[in-house]
């Protein structure tokens, strides 16, 4: 059982095909029964922690690529999980009991799958959206706080693969925001994969109210030895980029430390790898991202 779907058929010249399988075959998952028992051992690869990357919508990155910038990606390691119902348990020195129950996790959920959008435009005829280009795919690098593109639940790392029927696999920057310009004022139809590079992990605070990680500017520096964060994979050099679903981009640490001071004895972090989020905000103005990001907390 792989933790994170394959790509494989997501290569740029089969575009057409891949969305009309993922529009007719992507789903919600089921709702947690408590009503039934359904036990069994899993084996998960822990180690192949994001999605294969090749010709996936036109980001290649190569193998030393990947070496040199995220190497837990070519880590593999074979653990056994009980299951119930669907969610770990009994074995919590590995990993944290999940609990569809956790708000946090409910407002942080990353599908990675294909879901399209509505949006319109505001009194300044914007849709409070930014992107950037990486290697031919594109992705949303800012959500304006109370835009349209906040208000329909775009979320910073979405990639962009449609607007209005176009494909924008290869557009630029610039191109981009020319075409959404140009769009009408309601009705502008958007076709996003969900935050393909990101991932939650669920930690439990320790007796000091720490998750058993630090961080400096948002990015993760050390992982303390047998804590929360070392047995749930909580990785260096990647990015804070939600805390129990509330986009925390932008904010200073002091401002972090704070909101995940407040929140439950569990929480769920979600985090891209250090190498991607330093292209997603390359050259945008600090500025920028504290004063315009959307850091709301997102309803259920």
């Amino acid at each position: 059982m792989s933790l994170y779907p394959s790509l494989e058929d997501m290569k740029v010249d089969q575009l057409g095909r891949a969305q009309a399988e993922a529009f007719s075959s992507y789903s919600n998952p089921p709702p947690y029964n408590p009503g039934t028992y359904n036990a069994g051992a899993v084996s998960v690869d822990v180690g192949n922690a994001y999605p294969s990357l090749g010709n996936y919508m036109g980001l290649e990155l190569s193998e030393l690529v990947i070496k040199e910038n995220m190497p837990e990606y070519l880590q593999h390691q074979q653990i056994s999980i009980y299951q119930q119902n669907g969610f770990p348990v009994g074995n919590t020195t590995m990993i944290a009991p999940i609990s569809s129950q956790s708000v946090g996790l409910q407002r942080a959920q990353v599908t990675n799958g294909i879901r399209e959008l509505t949006l319109c435009k505001d009194k300044d005829n914007k849709v409070g959206l930014r992107v950037k280009e990486i290697n031919k795919g594109v992705f949303v690098s800012l959500v304006v706080d109370k835009s349209p593109a906040a208000l329909a639940g775009l979320r910073f790392g979405d990639q962009i693969l449609q607007i209005n029927g176009v494909n924008v696999a290869g557009f630029s920057m610039d191109k981009v925001h020319e075409l959404l310009k140009k769009s009408p004022v309601n009705g502008i139809k958007v076709v996003v994969r969900d935050r393909p590079f990101e991932r939650n992990l669920t930690l439990h605070k320790d007796s000091t109210g720490g998750l058993g990680f630090q961080f400096k500017n948002g990015k993760i520096v050390t992982i303390i030895k047998d804590s929360s964060a070392a047995r749930n994979g909580v990785l260096i050099e990647h990015q804070l980029l939600e805390v129990d679903g509330q986009n925390v981009v932008g904010l200073k640490d002091k401002q972090i430390k704070e909101i995940i001071a407040k929140a439950g004895n569990t929480v769920t972090i979600t985090v891209v790898p250090s190498f991607m989020y330093d292209h997603m905000v390359k050259k945008m103005a600090g500025s920028l991202i504290k004063d315009l990001m959307d850091h709301s907390i997102p309803t259920l």
